[in-house]
């Protein structure tokens, strides 16, 4: 029987029965996996196909815009002052590592698999539908989060910026803040004007993000250099200080692992760094992004695992080194939570500096939320093209080549979630959804290598399954260290993402849809 049409948009039924489980025909099971022959050739579909227009240059410029951000501005000084001292530098190495482990796990996925939908069209490949459907829904909660969170924060950053230039925004444009409800004009529009970017093609938007990129590391790398020559050793005593218990922190705001073995969390000390590591995790929330624009890239089995590991590895030297600068610069004790980089050049008596800061993270935070939203889109188009979300969804762009219906939806959602929310609390989500996503792909990696292990892998993980099981523990000890209430959050997602899936997901589902008619057929 050739190819038939007419199955809600399946084209080609030429891999029936390649996807069954143990000899199980994969409409009875929750567990029927997408072949990655099959992933890959969805994708080589007119209506659904992308423009592949990005190099690993660009994949790397991405990681590095998406990844320096808030991070660098604000946490460095924040996580010094009340978790680890002057040791945060080793907090970010922790972070860094734990990342590098999920990293090498991405790259050999990518190289595999290189289709839009990163750790969700890994799990379909792997781990099966529902997991996928999971791991996908996850994704969208994480992204969208950290986008509208970062757009807040953006926009924080230059009503400061025009407050200093004697332009102030009316309190009821500013959003909310301590209780006083608000509706916030810049980040609103910043998400839309990127929305517009991202709608307009993926190289437009990669020339956008190197100019961002370019001026930001302009900056961070001016922090350092200048920074140096005002550090102070005894700034550094003592490098790793003294434990002390957390006061008053139990109930649901304690970390889980503290509500689960019962001990006492401590800020400083060595445990500290492990606690701050946790913290500042967020700040490298993003390489995994340059995984979703694999279908988008030239060859993409070389240059995704480069750009994956390379922004990570530019990004952790310089965390690092922002961090040492700081704190030797103004003892962490008296180190600003709010801007803590151009507070310690203003306490050092060079204001010009500080106000470089200011506009550097500014400009830096804009490449952040343009990419974090990127990355949404192309999980909900690479979800939509399954039939797990309306295909309607899954269209292109006749001239730009953009899934620019899902692009649209998402940027006009996350604009209003920046708009009126106040959403501070929420950020940690972002820090569990993303760890989550480590968890799977590093499954994912040990599960696929034993069934296709003739899969040709341009990059391979090394040391299988060692690698990917230290992912997968780093990742949980990692999760175990964030509230009881972050959990519960996620959990009321998930619960959410399962209902959605029985309701519409399953059924409509190509691979639902394709067993469905091999089924009549026979």
């Amino acid at each position: 029987m050739g190819p038939r049409r007419g199955l809600r948009g399946t084209r080609s039924l030429d891999h029936v029965g390649d996807d069954n489980v143990g000899g199980t025909p994969v409409s009875s099971t929750l567990f029927r996996t997408k072949s990655v022959e099959q992933s890959i050739k969805d994708t080589e579909e007119p209506e659904h196909a992308l423009k592949k227009s990005l190099s690993a240059l660009d994949l790397t410029v991405f990681g590095v815009g998406v990844i320096i951000g808030t991070g660098i501005f604000v946490l460095t000084g924040k996580i010094a002052k009340e978790t680890a001292g002057p040791s945060v530098a080793l907090a970010f190495v922790v972070a860094g590592l734990v990342c590098g482990l999920a990293a090498l796990c991405y790259a050999e996925f990518a190289s595999t698999v290189p289709v839009a939908g990163s750790a969700y069209t890994f799990s379909y490949a792997s781990l099966g539908e529902f997991p996928a459907w999971i791991i996908g829904w996850d994704l969208i909660l994480e992204l969208a989060l950290g986008c509208a969170v970062v757009a807040v924060g953006w926009s924080g950053y230059l009503r400061s910026l025009l407050d200093t230039a004697g332009m102030h925004l009316p309190q009821a444009l500013s959003g909310t803040h301590d209780g006083t409800f608000g509706f916030d004009l810049l980040a609103c529009l910043l998400v839309l004007a990127l929305t517009g970017i991202l709608v307009a093609g993926m190289k437009l938007s990669s020339r956008v993000t190197s100019v961002i990129v370019a001026v930001k590391v302009t900056v961070v790398l001016l922090v350092i250099v200048v920074g140096a020559f005002f550090i102070t050793g005894a700034n550094y005593d003592p490098f790793i200080p003294p434990s002390q218990d957390v006061e008053g922190g139990g109930g649901i705001t304690a970390p889980l692992v503290q509500l689960m073995f019962g001990f006492t969390p401590s800020h400083f000390g060595v445990m500290g760094i492990f606690t701050a590591a946790a913290v500042v995790f967020f700040a490298f929330i993003g390489f995994d992004i340059v995984a979703t624009a694999a279908e988008e890239t030239h060859n993409p089995q070389r240059d995704v695992p480069r750009g994956i590991l390379g922004s990570l590895f530019i990004c952790t030297i310089l965390y690092v080194a922002v961090s040492v600068v700081v704190t030797g610069m103004q003892k962490y004790t008296d180190l600003s939570t709010d801007a803590p980089l151009a507070d310690a050049f203003k306490a050092v008596g060079h204001p010009f500096w500080a106000g470089l800061i200011s506009f550097g993270a500014a400009v830096g935070l804009t490449s952040v939320c343009m990419i974090l939203l990127l990355g949404q889109t192309r999980v909900f188009f690479a979800m939509s093209r399954d039939g797990l979300l309306p295909q309607t969804f899954s269209k292109v762009h006749p001239t730009f080549g953009t899934p620019y219906r899902s692009t649209v939806l998402l940027g006009g959602i996350v604009a209003v979630v920046a708009g009126f929310t106040s959403i501070d609390e929420l950020a940690e989500l972002v820090n569990i959804g993303t760890l989550f996503a480590f968890v799977v792909v590093a499954l994912g990696v040990i599960l696929l290598r034993k069934q296709r292990p003739d899969l040709p892998r341009a990059f391979r993980t090394p040391l299988v399954p060692l690698v990917p099981v230290l992912s997968v523990l780093a990742s949980l000890w990692l999760m175990l260290n964030l509230p009881a209430e972050t959990w519960l959050r996620f959990g009321v997602w998930m619960v959410l993402g399962v209902v959605i899936y029985f309701v519409y997901g399953r059924s409509h589902s190509r691979l639902h849809l394709r067993d469905q008619y091999a089924d009549d057929a026979q």
